[in-house]
C-alpha cells in the first residue's frame, strides 16, 4: 500500500470482459483509464461504444450517446463503494479500504492480491467480491465476481508518460 501512495498519477489502458448470464457471448469493451490523486478517476472506452465517465470527489459525471449526466455518488452508495475500492487501492489508503470491506492480501510487494469483500449487506447483493491484482505499484486487473454468477474482468496495461507529466 505504501508504494502505490507514491504513485500520484497514471494512465493505462484497458480492456474488459463482462460474463453474463442474460448474454449468448462475453461483452468486451476497452480505451484508456486516468487517475489523478487522490479522487480523480476517469474511464474513457472507446470500443464498442464510445463512453466518458469521470469521478471527481463525491461526482460522477457520464457521457454517453451525447447526452452527459451529474450524479452525486452519496445518492449510490454500491457504486460510491466500488469506486472507492479502486480509488483507495490506487492511493494506498488501507484505512478507507477497510472501512468499507473485509481485505484479503496475498502474495508480495512485488506481485500481490487484494480481495475485498463488501460489509454493507446492501453491497453484497450486487457485488461478492473485489479482487485487484499488481506488480509492485501497479495495479494490473480488477476481477468482480457478482451474486449469481455473472462477473467482469478488467485487463490494465500501464502507457507511457504524457507530455504533460503524467505517470502510469
Amino acid at each position: 500500500m505504501a508504494a502505490l501512495a507514491q504513485r500520484k498519477s497514471g494512465r493505462a489502458s484497458f480492456k474488459e470482459t463482462k460474463y453474463l448470464a442474460i448474454a449468448a457471448q462475453p461483452i468486451e469493451s476497452s480505451g484508456e483509464l486516468v487517475f489523478v490523486a487522490p479522487d480523480h478517476l476517469e474511464k474513457n472506452t472507446l470500443s464498442p461504444k464510445p463512453e466518458h465517465l469521470v469521478v471527481d470527489g463525491d461526482m460522477l459525471t457520464v457521457d454517453r450517446n451525447n447526452h452527459t449526466y451529474t450524479l452525486p455518488l452519496a445518492r449510490y452508495p454500491e457504486l460510491g463503494a466500488f469506486i472507492e475500492s479502486i480509488r483507495a487501492t490506487l492511493t494506498g489508503n488501507r484505512p478507507a479500504l477497510e472501512e468499507t470491506y473485509q481485505i484479503a492480501l496475498a502474495g508480495n510487494g512485488e506481485d500481490w492480491t487484494l480481495t475485498l469483500t463488501p460489509r454493507d449487506a446492501r453491497m453484497l447483493k450486487v457485488v461478492s467480491t473485489i479482487t485487484l491484482e499488481g506488480t509492485a505499484d501497479v495495479l494490473r486487473s480488477v476481477a468482480i465476481e457478482q451474486p449469481g454468477g455473472d462477473h467482469s474482468l478488467m485487463r490494465l496495461q500501464p502507457l507511457a508518460a504524457a507530455a504533460n507529466g503524467t505517470t502510469n
